[in-house]
């Protein structure tokens, strides 16, 4: 996500149907600033502190998880059971390597239409699928090496 100015920030948040708080404003320059990294709470709130001292952590875990709710970041689960947060909040999947803690994005509209067609002929019922979204979960062989998938969009390397 591209760096915004105050403005974009406080109409983005806004148009989630949130109100524009000064914390919650500061909640999400951090998790903009750190996009592509999928941060935890923790690390936003160690972005943010040295310039917003009163702020607690519990504060940016509310927050974040209301950001959540309200679909401005997503939140990806670790393969230990932690969450971390993105701020593409479009269809895309991920990669998570468990050696080395990276999430990657990846966006494949093939996969996707794969998966559509599965669950259109299983027909689904009494739930409506809002979209898709795949976690690898797996090891890098060569650590020092980028992950990459053919034929796919990166979007964070």
């Amino acid at each position: 996500m591209q760096q915004l100015t105050r403005q974009e920030l406080h109409k983005h948040i806004a148009a989630s149907g949130l109100k524009a708080t000064s914390q919650r404003m500061v909640v999400y320059e951090a998790i903009v600033a750190l996009h592509g990294h999928h941060p935890t709470a923790e690390e936003v709130y160690q972005h943010l502190k040295p310039a917003n001292p009163s702020i607690s952590l519990g504060t940016v875990y509310k927050t974040l998880d209301t950001f959540a709710e309200a679909e401005l970041v997503r939140r990806v689960l670790t393969e230990e059971g932690g969450k971390r947060y993105d701020t593409n909040t479009t269809t895309h999947s991920h990669i998570y390597c468990s050696n080395t803690r990276e999430i990657i994005d990846f966006d494949d509209p093939e996969l996707e239409i794969v998966l559509r067609d599965f669950f259109s002929k299983r027909q689904v019922e009494n739930f409506e699928i809002k979209s898709f979204a795949v976690q690898l979960t797996g090891k890098k062989v060569e650590p020092d090496k980028q992950i990459s998938i053919s034929g796919v969009s990166n979007q964070n390397l």
